[in-house]
Parts: structure tokens; C-alpha cells; sequence
């Protein structure tokens, strides 16, 4: 699945900013003195901001819950289809980023199948896996490269990334448990409010961050499926963001085998499995969330 690279300084300069705020407005011009002409009021000094270490982190449940019930819905899909439209900023020449835009229509059947169709802003590009293999195809230069792949759709995604800079920005839905992959070491959680403006439907607004990103998610107040995420990467030093819209969802589509195979992409010439270039900045690959949440243990009955 986003605007601020460390959520706790951030939260330490609106709390510095709002007590400046308060002591610009409650304190009085200085009194003028006797046989002098009137002084000009002397400014307010502004109140320090409060270190980041002295801000508590926020982690509401609610936004936890409604970050486990959409991951809850995901994870019990065994196919889903959907279309994920990516903006990417970039930085120009003249200082404000400029946008490049991606479409990815993806199809996934658990637990070893995964396509992922992407025409954009630049050359198309698909990405077969089989469970076996996995083939990033060039249409327009005829050229594919084909790898072994592990036998799990996370497991794939991992080792694309680390063999080829292969990142896909919605790869938290498409592991095994949803939830582990995004709320692993959660920092920072809070409801903001509803919405109802994206994606033609009833939203449920949270952010959560961590370490690595801050993110601001939409999240469908009935079906519980995500319909939008912002976010910001912490290693990102200009602070650039990534917005993605979901929409065209279907859950447990039947999907025919033919689906993850391309007759055009066996056929052409082949390329070097690795990295063109290198990944968008500050993102990392998937570790957590390949394998099933695990049901809590029971606890054993009391002895009377």
C-alpha cells in the first residue's frame, strides 16, 4: 500500500507549531513607558519544538481493525483480479517533481499464480509466474527474460526483486497474510474519518507507518477491499510520494490455466534476468507475510 518520512518528527513540529501558535495569541504587547513615546510590541518568541523522542506514537485500535479486516478479506481469496493505477513523482530539472503513471492489470490464483499486465506512461510489460518460472516480457522489443521462481507468489515477488529490481507497489494484497506484510512493525496508527469520493464508493480513511513509509489508505466501508493508498518512503530524501488507486476488484474469479502463460512472450528472444536500472527509491521487497497467519495458540483449561 504516506506524505512524511519520519511520522514522530512530524508530529513533534504540528505540536511545535500549534504551541507557538497559542503563546503568539495569549501574550499581551509590552506596556509603554512613562513620558516616552509608545513602543511597538515587541514580537512573540515562538515555544520551541518538542524533540521527536518526546512524542508519544499514536496506535489506535480502530485503524488496526480495519487494517485486519481488509487484509482478512484478501487473505481468504484463493483468485482475485484487479487494476492498480500508480502515480510515481519524479524529480525535474526546475525542482517540483513531475508525474509518470502505470497501470497494472493483475490476475492471481494462490498459491503459485500471478499475472501482471502493465501498459503506462513509457514501453508496456507483463510478468508471467507459473510457479515454476517467472517471465518479465518486452511486447514492443519482442524480448523476454525468464528465471527459476520458488513455489509461492511472495516467495516469487521476493526473489524478482532481488534478481531483477522487479518491485510491484501493491504486493502487500497479494501475499499469503496481508496483514503481517503491512502492519509489521507499526509505529504509527489512526482512524482520520470517512470518505466518500474514491472509487464511487464508501471509504474508511486510516494511516498507519512504520520505519520504512507512511501511508494514508482508503478502505471500503462494506466490501473492506482497499481502493487507495498515498505513501512516502522514509529513505527517500526529497521526499517524493506514490498514490495508487484499486478498482475493477473481483474475488475468487474463475480463472483458466491459460491465464499465467504467454505463447508470444515463450517465443521471443530472450534477455538477462536483472536489473535495467534501479528500484524506485526507498522501497523495500516483501519478507513478511508469505506464509499463512498463524491461528492463536489455546490456552490450556484450568485445573479446578
Amino acid at each position: 500500500m504516506m506524505m512524511i518520512t519520519n511520522p514522530g518528527r512530524a508530529l513533534a513540529l504540528v505540536v511545535g507549531l500549534a504551541v507557538a501558535a497559542a503563546a503568539g495569541a495569549q501574550t499581551a504587547p509590552p506596556a509603554a513607558a512613562p513620558a516616552k513615546a509608545p513602543t511597538a510590541a515587541k514580537p512573540a518568541k515562538p515555544a520551541k519544538k518538542a524533540p521527536s523522542g518526546q512524542v508519544k506514537p499514536i496506535v489506535e485500535q480502530r485503524a488496526l481493525d480495519l487494517l485486519r479486516a481488509t487484509s482478512a478479506r484478501l487473505a481468504a481469496a484463493k483468485s482475485m483480479s484487479f487494476t492498480a493505477t500508480v502515480g510515481y513523482e519524479y524529480p525535474s530539472k526546475f525542482g517540483p517533481p513531475i508525474v509518470y503513471t502505470t497501470r497494472y492489470d493483475v490476475t492471481m490464483q494462490r498459491p503459485d499464480k500471478l499475472r501482471i499486465l502493465m501498459p503506462g506512461d513509457g514501453p508496456a510489460s507483463e510478468f508471467y509466474y507459473d510457479g515454476k518460472t517467472m517471465m518479465a516480457y518486452a511486447p514492443a522489443e519482442n524480448l523476454a527474460a525468464v528465471a527459476d521462481a520458488p513455489p509461492t507468489i511472495g516467495a516469487a515477488l521476493l526473489a524478482a526483486f532481488k534478481s531483477a529490481s522487479i518491485y510491484f507497489p501493491f504486493s502487500d494484497v497479494l501475499v499469503a497474510d496481508p496483514y503481517t506484510a503491512m502492519a509489521e512493525g507499526v509505529k504509527l496508527a489512526f482512524y482520520v474519518g470517512p470518505s466518500a469520493v474514491v472509487g464511487g464508493a464508501k471509504t474508511e480513511m486510516i494511516v498507519w507507518a512504520n520505519n520504512d513509509v507512511f501511508v494514508q489508505m482508503w478502505i471500503g466501508a462494506d466490501d473492506k477491499l482497499p481502493r487507495r493508498m498515498r505513501a512516502m518512503f522514509a529513505a527517500d530524501p526529497l521526499g517524493l510520494r506514490h498514490e495508487m488507486e484499486f478498482s475493477n476488484w473481483q474475488l475468487d474469479p474463475v480463472v483458466p490455466p491459460e491465464t499465467f502463460v504467454s505463447a508470444k512472450a515463450q517465443a521471443a528472444g530472450r534477455m538477462a534476468f536483472k536489473a535495467p536500472g534501479p528500484p524506485p527509491r526507498g522501497t523495500k521487497p516483501i519478507i513478511k507475510g508469505d506464509a499463512p497467519a498463524k491461528a492463536p495458540a489455546k490456552s490450556a483449561p484450568k485445573s479446578n
